[in-house]
């Protein structure tokens, strides 16, 4: 599920950091590495496996937010007739790392990269995912090589997935690229990610797909008043996870060609959602009418309007469900991720998210023809389990900052009045359930005497709004 990101545009103000540490011990956020797992990957920095196949001279940039140093995935994209070839370059994690040594089993504990705006808790130790692993610049690095030519239209004719030595020119942020575009001054490969994203875009559309922009939310004080803004991700941060969608589903018709793989599977929407998210988008003022479908309403929001990116935020529910699926010998009954409204495999976040690591060790085999390696079908099918503890720690780290977040915004307005819409009610209890507020779009719990008028404008006090509890309180005015 895509997760909301909590910034701050200054220093994290202390009233926040008892809390994030406590945060972070309920939900045993791991604290630092072992001293045999910094000494492994210290050790295998320096001796890691490299491939014969030399592709340094395809000129790669990476495109990551500016302090992003655990490079994942470098892009190049060139003209062919009247279509297109991408180059993929994602970060050769087994070249380092061995099943079953300190590391590997370090971040099957860890599952994924956790981020928090104090700190991130990384998979794997600085020293391969920001060091060694990692995709900088004027580095020769290993990597997987993932080329995919498109026709005019932006659809996939093919795929092959090899290991190659790459070469990144540059590490590029998402301001400066969208800068470049608008001036006319990016380079050609820039460019055509440009087109061949707002193609990508447009077959997504056409399919009734759902990417979900999500926009984060920025704490900004100003004469000791806070607020909470929703800062809206840039058209080129759309273009770009096209082409990571675009080698996850490559990657997906990999394995279900070959017929053993690892799939990121969602089930359809549940009815209920739809009138959830119907109340929410009330709340906020925004027109939904009956007829339009779940992808028509998404691509029709703005993130940069801030009641838009306060919905967006919302439809993160759309995802929840989302899991994973490992097969061998058969393709499985219900292969689809229901967003996507396409089969899809996650393996372009290797250094961030431990199942990729085995996801493109089968896209290798099945690209070569070779047998996929014994270590990756004996031990593949642990990976759903593992991947659904770290996504449940994932998701209640990102809520319990929210929560922290919201209730810092309003500790000062305890016995205010707001104006809301009741967007859920309690099956057990209808005189307790959710409220958007209006003005803020922040969501909490509301009580009330009798039941509770779902999806109706109404009037709530604020009860309780407690950093330390995470916790936003209201209830409703008769």
């Amino acid at each position: 599920m895509p997760l909301q990101k909590v910034r701050f545009a200054d220093d994290v103000p202390e009233v926040f950091r008892a809390s994030l540490q406590d945060i972070r011990r309920e939900l045993d956020v791991p604290a630092e590495f072992p001293p045999e797992v910094v000494a492994a990957a210290l050790k295998a920095g320096t001796a890691p496996r490299l491939p014969t196949l030399d592709r340094t001279e395809l000129e790669f940039v990476t495109i990551d937010p500016p302090d992003s140093m655990d490079l994942d995935q470098a892009l190049h994209i060139e003209r062919a007739g009247d279509g297109y070839v991408v180059h993929y370059a994602i970060a050769d994690v087994a070249a380092f790392v061995q099943y079953g040594d300190p590391i590997d089993t370090e971040t099957r504990h860890r599952g994924v990269t956790l981020y928090a705006p104090d700190k991130r808790t990384p998979l794997h130790p600085p020293e391969l995912s920001e060091g060694a692993a990692s995709l900088l610049p004027d580095q020769v690095r290993p990597a997987l090589l993932w080329t995919v030519p498109l026709d005019a239209r932006g659809e996939s004719t093919g795929v092959t997935c090899e290991r190659a030595l790459v070469k990144s020119r540059a590490k590029l942020n998402y301001a400066g690229v969208q800068q470049d575009l608008d001036a006319g001054t990016a380079s050609e490969s820039l460019q055509l990610l440009r087109e061949v994203g707002k193609l990508r875009e447009q077959l997504e559309l056409e399919r009734g797909g759902v990417n979900l922009p999500i926009p984060d939310q920025e704490v900004v004080t100003s004469d000791g008043a806070w607020s909470l803004e929703f800062r809206a991700p840039l058209p080129v941060e759309g273009w770009n996870a096209q082409i990571s969608l675009l080698t996850g589903m490559a990657a997906a018709q990999l394995m279900m060609k070959g017929k053993i793989g690892i799939l990121r599977t969602l089930p359809e929407a549940r009815d209920d959602l739809r009138k959830k998210l119907g109340h929410t988008a009330k709340a906020l003022g925004i027109d939904w009418p009956q007829e339009t479908t779940y992808a028509e309403f998404i691509h029709g929001l703005d993130p940069q309007v801030p009641a838009h990116a306060a919905m967006l935020a919302a439809c993160t529910v759309l995802f929840r469900g989302a899991g994973y699926v490992t097969f061998a010998g058969s393709v499985p009954e219900h292969p689809q991720h229901a967003a996507m409204k396409a089969e899809y495999a996650h393996v372009t976040a290797p250094l961030r998210r431990l199942i990729d690591r085995w996801a493109g060790e089968i896209c290798l085999a099945l690209s070569a023809g070779t047998e996929v390696p014994a270590w990756v079908r004996d031990s593949m099918d642990d990976l759903p389990k593992i991947m659904e503890e770290a996504a449940r720690r994932e998701n209640a780290y990102e809520r319990a900052i929210v929560g922290m977040v919201e209730a810092g915004l309003l500790k000062d307005q305890v016995g205010s009045e707001f104006d809301g819409v009741i967007t859920d009610i309690d099956d057990r209890e209808p005189n307790r359930g959710i409220v958007v507020l209006s003005e803020h779009a922040v969501e909490g719990r509301v009580t009330a005497k009798a039941e509770l008028p779902l999806g109706k404008a109404v009037r709530v006090k604020l009860v309780e709004a407690d950093i330390a509890k995470r916790s936003v309180t209201f209830e409703l005015i008769p």
